[in-house]
């Protein structure tokens, strides 16, 4: 209802106004027909009041009074911009305009009309630097006489003194309102506190400081943004830097745009700077100039660190909340849960480092498949906390298409022929990964520094010996993603750029703590070398930043090689497991042959003892058995050993090896 009787009474007391405007033009007629201006002053009084009387209704200042006090007009250009609305709110405004300029055609306003009807006029206002054509307040037409040309209101400028707040739609296209998102974790709360107490104590100053806010969190940025600004009454727009203009004509104007659009809407940008290609230099620049032009509220985001030649900058890092904060995000979003979880929160807290968005969205997630599923029984509250891990597992899955490959882990020890010390080293790196929170946090190993607290693990062995399946038998195990990174993505021959890669791998993985692996990672973790160009060194500083982040990374990254002599020793130092995987003998290669085929396969008078004579690891095994399947669905018939022996001798041949009898002999 307030904002109604607002809404009503400044539209009265701009059309009071207008009529002020329009009884000023016609007493501009009046005085060139030469009549008596008797009539017309008593008129005027007539308007004045009819203003007073619109002015005392108001609850509050009037749209056209705001934006008067906004951008500092005068008296004269106040009256100007009424002129300009007339044309575009009264029907009959362009009839009296071409009157009082004694020409038909002119039925719109100009400067000239303007200083020779409008009381106060001064030359000033037709300045490009005067409030009402710096801010474009108002629009000069085509004309060859400055004096002469159309004059126009700016469409926002007549929405704003209609009463109607619309973003300008030259800037709605690519800068988007952002609203609060709820209760803040403690420490974010406490950096939108300093923001807040950092604008307010330069509130009276014209270039209030930038304020940059560093972090890859980008939906933690936007609510401590919200939430600051919103403590000192302002709204926030964002705004990619990828559509800055780089142009300085585009550029100005833009600036000048989001200035007025600033002030008309009372609110703060939020520049995110993300996605900004390091190359892209001329964008650099754009952002820089618009740092240092723009004196209204500014946030910069990202990554990287902006820095401005002149302004003054604060920046503060954006970290994702504490495992304490989490903790309290997570029973706070599980207080409506449909069922009890007992001791499952700090398990989540120590796999998956989210944020309060994406708890929430994985505990609404869960919600619903639990709801969906009706399971009241006693095993309900184990079936939504597996819905509960699914959801945070989605909501952390890194954006990694471009460097690595997600692997859906389908083996399981059962599928793992390995010899007895190898799968208890399995065993072990499951249990570091299952309880690291319990040793590093609640008993204290992580206050004595971070250094060695990632968990690293080295396969070593020929190809085929199950490497990257223990890796996949790893993540099923640990109900983990697993992510195959792709080296000849992520290795680069520009200096800087693997180091970067790298980077954007452990970042992206590190919310999920996925297990990351490099396999025959020789090219990337090889023997340091000697040092003779800068080629070499920066090589090196590689390899060094890579040793830095596998110790820091909370998740499981897995390297690994055909050649373990060809590691770098100070990777060795540093790896906490190390996994020789042996070439199988003839009993594992029997194991493997027995557990090879699915269930549903039809086979038919196997022999593993004959079949483990062949001299080949897991993977030719494998394989051989997926090609002798496919024979033998095409002959309709089941797997006979005679389909395995051609299939043998494909792959003998694209190993580049012959059969013998003592492999094969009494097969057939």
């Amino acid at each position: 209802m307030a904002t109604n009787n607002w809404n009503d009474a400044n539209q009265r007391y701009l059309m009071a106004a207008l009529g002020v405007v329009r009884e000023a033009l016609e007493r501009h007629i009046a005085r060139s027909r030469k009549k008596q201006e008797t009539d017309q002053a008593r008129e005027s009084d007539t308007a004045q009041q009819a203003l007073k009387k619109a002015a005392a209704a108001m609850p509050s200042p009037s749209a056209l009074e705001m934006l008067c006090a906004m951008f500092g007009l005068s008296a004269f250009e106040r009256d100007l911009l009424l002129l300009c609305a007339g044309i575009e709110l009264d029907s009959t405004f362009a009839g009296v305009c071409a009157e009082a300029q004694g020409d038909s055609a002119r039925t719109f306003p100009t400067f000239s009309l303007a200083l020779a009807a409008l009381p106060e006029a001064h030359w000033n206002a037709l300045t490009p630097a005067a409030p009402s054509r710096r801010w474009r307040l108002i629009e000069v037409g085509t004309g060859s006489v400055l004096t002469l040309s159309p004059l126009r209101i700016d469409e926002r400028i007549l929405h704003y003194l209609a009463g109607v707040q619309h973003m300008d739609e030259r800037l709605a296209g690519f800068i988007g309102p952002l609203h609060q998102a709820g209760r803040l974790a403690p420490s974010h709360q406490a950096l939108a506190d300093r923001i807040t107490a950092l604008w307010s104590s330069s509130a009276n100053s014209a270039d209030p400081p930038v304020v940059q806010l560093c972090g890859d969190e980008v939906a933690d940025i936007r609510a401590i943004a919200v939430a600051a600004c919103a403590a000192i009454g302002l709204h926030v727009g964002s705004m990619s830097a990828q559509s800055i203009p780089t142009g300085a004509s585009e550029l100005d104007g833009f600036i000048r745009l989001w200035g007025r659009e600033a002030v008309l809407s009372n609110c703060a940008l939020l520049l995110e700077c993300n996605e900004l290609e390091a190359s892209d230099t001329a964008r650099a620049s754009s952002i820089n100039r618009l740092m240092e032009r723009l004196n209204c509220p500014l946030i910069i985001s990202g990554v990287e660190r902006q820095r401005a030649s002149h302004k003054s900058i604060l920046t503060f890092d954006v970290r994702k909340p504490s495992a304490g904060e989490q903790r309290d995000i997570w029973q706070h979003a599980l207080s409506v849960a449909p069922v009890k979880l007992n001791g499952q929160v700090p398990a989540l807290v120590s796999q998956f480092n989210l944020n309060l968005q994406k708890v929430q969205a994985a505990s609404a997630e869960a919600m619903v498949r639990q709801s969906a599923s009706q399971n009241a029984d006693a095993g309900a509250a184990a079936d939504f906390g597996q819905a509960l891990w699914d959801a945070c597992r989605m909501q952390a899955r890194p954006r990694l298409d471009d460097l690595a490959q997600r692997i859906e882990p389908a083996a399981t020890w059962a599928d793992l022929v390995l010899p007895e010390p190898q799968l208890a080293t399995l065993r072990e790196i499951a249990v570091h990964v299952r309880h690291r929170m319990t040793v590093y946090e609640t008993w204290g190993f992580a206050s004595k520094g971070a250094r060695g607290l990632g968990i690293s693990a080295l396969f070593s062995g020929v190809s085929g010996t199950g490497k990257t399946m223990a890796a996949e038998v790893l993540a099923n195990e640990l109900r983990l993603d697993l992510y195959r990174i792709d080296l000849s993505a992520v290795v680069s021959k520009y200096i800087g750029e693997t180091e970067k890669n790298l980077r954007r791998v452990f970042d992206a993985a590190e919310e999920g703590g996925a297990i990351l692996l490099f396999d025959e990672a020789d090219a990337l973790f090889g023997k340091r070398s000697e040092v003779k160009d800068s080629h070499d060194r920066y090589a090196n500083i590689e390899v060094s930043y890579l040793l830095q982040r596998m110790e820091a990374y909370r998740g499981l990254a897995v390297l690994t090689t055909n050649l373990k002599g060809a590691i770098d020793t100070a990777f060795l130092r540093r790896i906490r497991f190390i996994a020789h995987f042996p070439f199988p003998d003839t009993a594992q290669r029997a194991e493997i042959w027995r557990r090879i085929f699915p269930c549903e396969t039809p086979t038919e008078q196997l022999d593993q003892n004959k079949l483990a004579r062949l001299n080949v690891a897991g993977g030719n095994i494998r394989n051989i058995a997926l090609n002798a399947a496919f024979l033998a669905a095409d002959a309709d018939e089941p797997v006979r050993m005679t389909h395995l022996l051609r299939a043998a001798q494909g792959e003998y041949t694209k190993l580049e090896k012959s059969l013998t009898d003592a492999e094969v002999g009494g097969w057939v």
